[in-house]
């Protein structure tokens, strides 16, 4: 699968990290940024990378600022992009099952590499249950 990432200065750390992840497991990352912990504006990175899903460049993206809030927020705007930020495997698992979520957020300051690790990796391997209630709501986001 082809992931696009992104982070700010407070999810550099983790985002660099993940992309190890990833790589172990056969995934492609696309980095847009940022390439240090230096201060920078999570935008600048969160939405070329959500744009890039929304275009197919990308299957799914994965974005982390400190709080995950901020780059959750960005990805949204982007039209047909459905970001769900995940504290654990649970909301993971139902956001791509129930809001078949293409991108994923992450709260780099407070979501440890280990949790992080089984959170993308249920993420990653759950499926959009294609149930007709689900679609309903999402055709309803979407207008």
């Amino acid at each position: 699968m082809k992931i696009a990432m992104a982070s700010d200065h407070a999810g550099y750390k983790l985002k660099e990290d993940l992309k190890k992840f990833l790589a172990r497991k056969k995934h492609e990352v696309i980095d847009f940024g940022t390439n240090s912990e230096e201060s920078c504006d999570y935008p600048d990175f969160a939405r070329p990378a959500a744009e890039a899903v929304a275009k197919g460049v990308a299957d799914r993206g994965i974005l982390i600022c400190g709080s995950g809030v901020g780059v959750t927020i960005v990805a949204n705007k982007v039209v047909g992009i459905r970001a769900a930020l995940a504290h654990n495997t649970y909301i993971a698992k139902q956001s791509r099952q129930h809001g078949d979520v293409n991108i994923l957020t992450l709260a780099g300051r407070k979501v440890t590499r280990a949790k992080a690790h089984r959170i993308v990796d249920v993420w990653l391997k759950t499926e959009f249950s294609g149930d007709e209630r689900h679609l309903r709501r999402i055709r309803k986001i979407e207008q």
